[in-house]
């Protein structure tokens, strides 16, 4: 498959795995948490297909466009694994959605990312919360739930808070 071919089917499924968590998590209470701003595309659906609700970013520098960047209010600049610890008091309680999509391809890295993320996300989920990670994570009370049809296994991880 070429290069091309793979990134369509990635973002192809990007959109559906984001469209399926947004329909679960429609009910809930709660912000959506972004872990990784990067170009800005996938913030810029959430707030498309999720118009009501708050949408946090957090990203260590800024680079996206100024059209896929949200408000000052909603952007926590810093390393994730120091501010995503500490934002409870920002966001306002547990989030209805979180997206990470902080892998970078590298297995060993994605293992200790594993370590230390699979905790802080759980840490800011309630009843219910949906979780779409790039990479496996290690959430206990969380139902590993099945990929939309059309999404290979391995790409997409998507959880539920018990």
């Amino acid at each position: 498959m070429s290069r091309l071919d793979s990134m369509i089917n990635r973002l192809v499924a990007q959109r559906m795995i984001l469209n399926h968590a947004a329909d679960l998590a429609a009910t809930l209470p709660g912000p959506v948490l972004e872990l990784g701003l990067g170009n800005g595309r996938t913030f810029d659906h959430l707030r498309e297909i999720m118009p009501e609700r708050e949408i946090f970013v957090f990203e260590r520098k800024i680079t996206a466009s100024p059209r896929s960047i949200p408000d000052a209010e909603h952007v926590i600049l810093g390393e994730i694994r120091d501010t995503l610890p500490f934002c409870a008091p920002r966001i306002g309680g547990p989030a209805a959605l979180i997206h990470s999509d902080l892998s970078n391809g590298d297995p060993t890295d994605d293992l200790a990312r594993k370590a230390w993320l699979s905790p802080m996300i759980a840490e800011h989920a309630g009843p219910g919360t949906v979780v779409i990670s790039g990479h496996e994570l290690d959430l206990a009370d969380f139902d590993r739930l099945p990929l939309p049809e059309g999404i290979r296994e391995g790409r997409y991880y998507l959880y539920r808070k018990r």
